[in-house]
């Protein structure tokens, strides 16, 4: 395989993967579930800036012709009471971490060939050492309309992009400590969520909090993408400019772009209190990603209990890499639109490399009770 064809597999492993939409309204209507009075904790009452998401069954997935296959069918889970973050973790939060840790995220290590190696085809070439070099993935956006089926077109591996500079060397962070945390990998949110004594959510548990009450609606916030008109997360603007163009110097743009994420709580909350539940940037989820998931789930003759996922990952879109490492990220983010990426939509799915970074990538945790009396306990006794 030649050397930009192994770099295209990389990026189109990692990348944001197409979701081309239909539209209408499939056979499941939506209501509201009444949600009990909502609690957010103040590290007295529950860990501070959580949402505690009382239990119940609902409908995980969509039968939306909206839905991509990977969505079907909708299937009843029943899930135990648990705290989910109000917010994606911050830059602010992550750089306390790594403060407190000393903590090195994957992007700012030299990458392992045996990582690299599973996502390729068998029998592609080991890549030299100079060209494994510390760095992320960054979407850099297109000077023209595009066809929608070539990642590399806006998708390019950065030397140097990393939490700290999510789209290079030449970026930082600087007066965004409200925004979500980007460049991390699973293998990162996990070292924060052991860190601060949490855990990645489900992705059951995922989508029930970010339906935030509303059975089988197609938003987090209802049937309609913008209500009255009104912007209700962080996607791209199709009407602007259509995606992924991003350069001034383009026919149909007037100026240049601004493309990425925006403080965590710019958008009104969901039903359930919490924030950026659609957009802003793809979170990711405990679970490992098979595209049949849902289909195996809804076979089971008995409602599941607290679903954990499947024990490995299968994805046939992938062709000879199907079996490679894949977790569930949901959410969608900035670079959704109505014409590329509807993954803003609650049920949206999709599995992504988790020694991977991008720019458009982040996480939120999850606790459960037990733990945070635990913790609680622990904090009484050592006064």
């Amino acid at each position: 395989m030649k050397p930009a064809r192994q770099q295209k597999r990389l990026m189109v492993a990692a990348a944001c993967a197409l979701a081309l939409a239909g539209s209408g309204i499939g056979a499941y209507q939506y209501h509201h579930r009444s949600p009990a009075p909502l609690t957010i904790g103040d590290g007295r009452t529950g860990p501070v800036d959580m949402v505690w998401i009382v239990g119940g069954e609902f409908m995980m997935g969509s039968e939306y012709s909206r839905a991509q296959p990977n969505e079907r069918p909708a299937h009843a889970v029943r899930l135990h009471g648990y705290w989910i973050d109000r917010h994606d973790v911050t830059n602010a939060d992550f750089a306390r971490f790594v403060a407190a840790t000393g903590y090195v995220t994957t992007a700012e290590r030299k990458p392992r060939w045996q990582d690299l190696q599973v996502q390729l085809p068998p029998g592609t070439p080991r890549l030299p050492d100079s060209a494994l070099v510390p760095g992320a993935l960054v979407f850099t956006g297109t000077d023209a309309p595009v066809a929608l089926n070539d990642y590399s077109r806006w998708w390019k591996f950065v030397p140097g992009a990393n939490w700290r500079h999510p789209t290079g060397p030449d970026s930082d962070i600087t007066g965004k400590d409200t925004h979500p945390v980007v460049q991390v990998s699973y293998e990162d949110a996990q070292a924060y969520a052991r860190w601060a004594g949490k855990r990645l959510p489900t992705e059951a548990e995922w989508e029930y909090a970010a339906r935030g009450g509303l059975e089988q609606a197609d938003y987090a916030w209802g049937k309609e993408f913008a209500p009255d008109g009104k912007k209700m997360a962080n996607t791209w603007d199709d009407a602007a400019h259509p995606f992924p163009v991003t350069n001034a110097t383009a026919a149909t743009a007037h100026e240049t772009v601004q493309v990425g994420t925006s403080p965590v709580g710019r958008y009104a909350p969901n039903g359930y209190g919490l924030y950026d539940m659609a957009g802003n940037v793809w979170q990711w989820v405990a679970d490992w990603y098979r595209a049949d998931a849902f289909q195996i789930e809804a076979a089971k003759t008995r409602i599941t209990d607290d679903p954990r996922g499947p024990s490995d990952s299968y994805d046939p879109n992938n062709g000879p890499t199907a079996r490679a490492p894949a977790r569930v990220t949901r959410g969608g983010s900035f670079l959704c639109s109505e014409t590329y990426c509807m993954s803003y939509r609650v049920s949206a799915r999709r599995g992504t490399d988790p020694m991977n970074g991008m720019s458009h990538l982040g996480f939120r945790l999850a606790m459960d009770q037990d733990a945070w009396q635990k913790t609680e306990r622990n904090s009484v006794s050592s006064q």
